[in-house]
């Protein structure tokens, strides 16, 4: 079950691993990429991902005027903003998603994660691609396809980028009710979202789909970002080896508040346990998502995913690796259907 104690000192840690995350994140889009135009296109990302590019600072202001003062010139001669300041971070992420996605409205509270969003649309895109292979190569796009989001926390990122990009219908999932309250928000602030997601709470932390899933109702996809770390300590000591590998002073950046709810971070058995629990649960669902996903961020932790998957009787499983400058992750995903199952599935409901 995953934990959902608040206290300030998980806060803290909290903070300090997701401003290292952005900071490493942010600093391959900006700071490494001296002597890059922001026409250059980065490697790694995928082919349909408006953010293979270096930020657009020009664009980015024009339609968020707020984030001008939080722009400066670094040491490469490059504009950029200071990936350590919350406030210039949520002010890019305000803008980009004007820009980019049409969201007037957006803000998270404070200590929730806000979320760095070219990943983010990666897997997106890749779930299109999933998708489309069932479709003879055609990205399915329209209300038709539904997508369970488990996790949607605060920032509600996943929807907010299938909705923009394919016109998709997102239920999201969260044990939190000040993220999904949050999430609401955004939602109802922002007209073509309030007509394609369902934000709902999941009352027991241990049920990932049981609770969530209405009688009868059917996902094209699930998709899930879960919690990295089994403890606050192991997130805390995890947190200070990447600090010391950065050269960064925790001291100098005391008010740091990225976010991270421990919920978001930690789970009891972590990332693997997390992940085995929900293909435990999705086999007892085998006809009620076509796809199953989660983000994979371990390697280490794929033989042990797989070994579950295979007991759990899936019957296709297939592994996306996805790579953003020196950061590799994966996405894995896998179906309790048949090859023909599949066809009469997207013949059904894709028309």
């Amino acid at each position: 079950m995953c934990r959902l104690n608040q206290k300030k000192t998980i806060e803290n840690t909290s903070n300090i691993y997701n401003f290292v995350a952005l900071f490493k994140s942010r600093r391959k889009m900006s700071m490494t990429d001296k002597k890059i135009t922001s026409a250059a296109e980065k490697t790694g990302f995928h082919p349909r991902n408006p953010h293979r590019f270096l930020y657009d600072f020009k664009q980015l202001i024009a339609v968020w005027p707020e984030l001008e003062s939080f722009v400066k010139i670094n040491k490469y001669n490059n504009e950029s903003v200071d990936f350590a300041n919350p406030d210039a971070v949520k002010m890019l992420n305000k803008a980009i998603m004007k820009l980019h996605y049409d969201v007037a409205i957006w803000d998270i509270p404070k200590n929730y994660l806000c979320p760095p969003i070219p990943g983010r649309a990666d897997y997106i895109h890749h779930m299109a691609d999933l998708l489309a292979s069932c479709n003879n190569s055609v990205v399915p796009t329209g209300k038709s396809v539904s997508v369970l989001d488990i996790g949607v926390g605060a920032n509600c990122i996943y929807p907010i980028i299938g909705c923009k990009e394919y016109g998709w219908h997102f239920v999201g999932s969260d044990i939190d009710p000040v993220a999904i309250r949050c999430a609401k928000q955004i939602v109802e602030s922002n007209p073509f979202l309030k007509k394609n997601v369902d934000l709902r709470i999941q009352a027991k932390p241990s049920n990932i789909y049981s609770g969530i899933l209405n009688p009868g109702e059917v996902f094209d996809l699930s998709i899930c970002n879960p919690p990295f770390h089994s403890s606050q300590e192991e997130a805390a000591g995890g947190t200070q080896r990447k600090l010391r590998n950065l050269d960064i002073k925790p001291e100098k950046y005391p008010d740091l508040n990225f976010g991270g709810k421990s919920h978001e971070l930690w789970c009891d058995g972590g990332e693997a346990e997390f992940v085995r629990r929900m293909v435990k649960q999705s086999s007892e669902l085998p006809d009620r998502c076509l796809w199953y996903s989660s983000l994979i961020s371990k390697k280490s932790n794929l033989p042990g995913i797989y070994k579950v998957l295979q007991k759990m009787g899936a019957k296709e499983v297939r592994t996306i690796e996805m790579a953003h400058g020196q950061k590799q992750s994966r996405i894995v995903a896998w179906t309790f259907l048949s090859a023909e199952q599949q066809i009469a599935w997207k013949n059904k409901r894709w028309k």
